[in-house]
């Protein structure tokens, strides 16, 4: 028995599932997740001293690679210094300046610990803001485990929404509606029912909870025209894509500018950490200064800050995001030319240094029910060929990986070469 194998037995006597995020435990590819021990660069370590070219890269925040130098000096020297006050920091304001400058949308935010909170804060104060109930989100978009965002689609278009998890009352979910992504006369035709009921729309812009899936021509746009019209809220939920798909975001990269953002990951350098900000009339209505409450012990915690201040000015170096973006491209068309040479039905998708791969032979993916078409079994045949080969992709067919400026010409080749072994066997 391997070390991981013993240390999953333990977890899974003090632990749910013996993890702590759902998918760490490897349920939707089979196996034993490996434990990791410690992680450097564009590699991670497991418990029998495996290590793996990572792609994963703690979900999308470690885009300066592992343990970047700078990054660890930062967060030392911020914990010297303590690790939590419960009290306001310059730190705070320096990465609130930051962020502010980066994203031109957001001319005030708030730090919170998680994006669950950041989206949960965000969607409570667009309600009370327009004074409305509904919200409207899109199937396959994760937004967090607040009872309001675990949400299933109803049994029609327009319909108000399901629970989709036991604890999350009929109530809850009735007030949020739930529509296919990419599918922007459906939304036309819901506000045209109901638009006057509806305080914000939510959209992950590029979604990264299907695989990888961008917005199709004219989406995005369609959704800001909608939110103009009828008075809502449009808010992005930029955790995943923010600061990873251009430095300002999604939104930078399509040109399109939301009334609320939610950030994470990559602002706390690998530490827990999330946001929400947006207009100043919007975020001058959260306590103490207006009446809509948040609040948060540790938000804005000094290590988290250090690690994200830190690692934002690192990526806006000149021809950070140019390097990049043509490593993650020369990546995903080496693996598209592979699977090709094989007659491997599939399609990928790629935004900045973030990208997806379905086994499918559909020629477009737009929807996380055309997603759903993909050969499962032909995915985890190559997750686990991948991972003996020592490459650790994302262990689901709807995740996305993540290219990091670690990742060498070394560790790409080194990918393309495990890629065409286990293509081989597919």
């Amino acid at each position: 028995m391997s070390r991981s194998e013993e240390l999953f037995a333990q977890a899974r006597l003090l632990i749910p599932g013996g993890v702590n995020s759902p998918v760490r435990a490897f349920k939707s590819v089979g196996g034993t997740p490996p434990f990791i021990q410690s992680a450097l660069g564009a590699y991670i370590t497991d418990a029998d001293n495996k290590s793996y070219i990572d792609y994963v890269g703690s979900w999308g925040p470690m885009i300066l690679g592992h343990s970047h130098p700078e990054v660890l000096d930062a967060i030392c020297q911020a914990a010297h210094k303590g690790c939590s006050y419960g009290a306001p920091t310059e730190a705070e304001i320096q990465l609130a300046q930051t962020i502010t400058q980066l994203v031109p949308s957001i001319q005030m935010v708030r730090l919170v610990n998680s994006g669950t909170e950041a989206t949960m804060s965000a969607l409570r104060l667009a309600r009370a803001a327009t004074k409305r109930d509904a919200i409207l989100k899109f199937t396959g978009c994760y937004h967090g485990h607040a009872d309001s965002l675990l949400v299933a689609a109803g049994s029609g278009a327009a319909t108000f929404g399901v629970p989709s998890s036991p604890g999350v009352t009929q109530k809850t979910a009735q007030d949020t509606l739930v529509l296919p992504f990419n599918n922007l006369p459906a939304v036309e035709e819901l506000f045209k029912a109901r638009g006057t009921e509806i305080a914000a729309i939510i959209v992950e812009p590029v979604a990264g909870n299907m695989g990888c899936v961008p917005p199709v021509a004219g989406y995005l746009e369609g959704l800001r025209k909608i939110c103009d019209q009828y008075g809502t809220i449009l808010i992005f939920d930029e955790v995943m894509t923010g600061f990873r798909v251009a430095l300002g975001g999604a939104q930078a990269h399509y040109n399109i500018v939301p009334d609320l953002t939610t950030l994470g990951k990559i602002i706390g350098g690998g530490l827990p950490v999330g946001a929400y900000g947006g207009k100043k009339e919007l975020m001058e209505q959260i306590s103490p200064v207006g009446p809509v409450y948040q609040a948060g012990t540790l938000s804005g915690n000094p290590l988290a800050t250090a690690a994200g201040l830190k690692t934002l000015q690192l990526i806006s170096q000149p021809g950070f995001y140019d390097r990049l973006d043509q490593a993650t491209l020369y990546l995903t068309e080496g693996i598209h030319t592979i699977l090709q040479q094989y007659n491997i039905p599939h399609i990928g998708y790629r935004v900045g240094s973030m990208f997806g791969l379905f086994f499918s032979p559909r020629d477009v993916i737009t929807s996380f029910e055309e997603a759903t078409s993909s050969d499962l079994n032909r995915f985890n045949r190559w997750f686990h060929g991948m991972l003996q080969e020592g490459v650790y992709l994302a262990p689901s067919q709807y995740e996305a990986g993540f290219v990091s400026a670690a990742h060498s010409a070394q560790e790409l080749e080194k990918t393309l070469e495990a890629a065409r072994k286990v293509a081989a066997t597919l």
